[in-house]
């Protein structure tokens, strides 16, 4: 999910007003996962463990213009105007840009312990 070198990666931080996470979730959940169908490669809505009020949205994009047409779509304006009133604005989309990676591969075998 994290890319490669020179990749653009967008993280959006969301924080739901008090008792309205879970609806914003909901709502929100299919309008994250929608950026795969404007260029985006990878993409994540992750919760807060310390705040489940407090949400992040990343977005792995080869170019920003694609984030644009995602972002001021009539689709995903839709859904923010449904969402109105369930965060708190302003939101201010900031931009990375991936300079490394790196990961683990487990096999599943190496995965499994055996009983002792």
């Amino acid at each position: 999910m994290i890319g490669k070198p020179g990749d653009n990666f967008i993280v959006i931080n969301w924080v739901a007003n008090p008792f309205r996470a879970e609806k914003f979730l909901e709502l929100w959940l299919p309008a994250a996962e929608a950026v795969l169908k404007y260029g985006a490669t990878d993409w994540a809505l992750v919760r807060s463990g310390d705040d489940p009020q407090k949400f992040d949205q990343w977005g792995l994009f080869a170019d920003k213009t694609d984030f644009d047409r995602y972002w001021y779509s009539e689709e995903i304006s839709d859904y923010r105007t449904q969402a109105n009133g369930l965060f708190l604005v302003p939101l201010l989309p900031v931009w990375y840009t991936v300079e490394g990676t790196g990961s683990i591969n487990i096999s599943p075998q190496s995965a499994v312990r055996s009983p002792q």
